[in-house]
């Protein structure tokens, strides 16, 4: 069966993760409710590794900050487009759009990928 998924790398300050965890818990709800299968939010841990181009290179980290590594799966592209749009007019969310996010927008990256290998 086809996937799809939903990947996103977030830099965030440390001080923030707590609030991010809460704004990600209500995300994990509102994406389950509405029908994707998995829903991951991640927070780097070992990140100066010596194959590629680390994370904290990549982006830039200050000390004082680290990455989010999140993804959520679909049974689909239809799927993840369907549900995304019950999502943004789920009014857990909607409430949500005035509030400050505790990350930076402008260094927040995300895209949509098709499964190339799966168990």
């Amino acid at each position: 069966m086809a996937r799809y998924v939903d990947g996103f790398v977030i830099p965030i300050k440390k001080k923030n993760l707590p609030a991010y965890k809460k704004m990600a818990k209500l995300g994990c709800k509102v994406w389950m409710d509405h029908g994707a299968l998995d829903y991951y939010e991640c927070v780097g841990d070992d990140l100066d590794t010596a194959w590629g181009f680390p994370f904290p290179k990549q982006y830039k980290l200050k000390k004082d900050e680290t990455v989010i590594f999140a993804f959520i799966v679909y049974k689909s592209k239809a799927d993840r487009v369907r549900i995304n749009k019950k999502v943004h007019k789920d009014p857990r969310m909607t409430g949500m759009k005035d509030m400050v996010m505790p990350f930076s927008v402008e260094r927040f990256t995300m895209g949509g990928f098709k499964v190339l290998v799966r168990k």
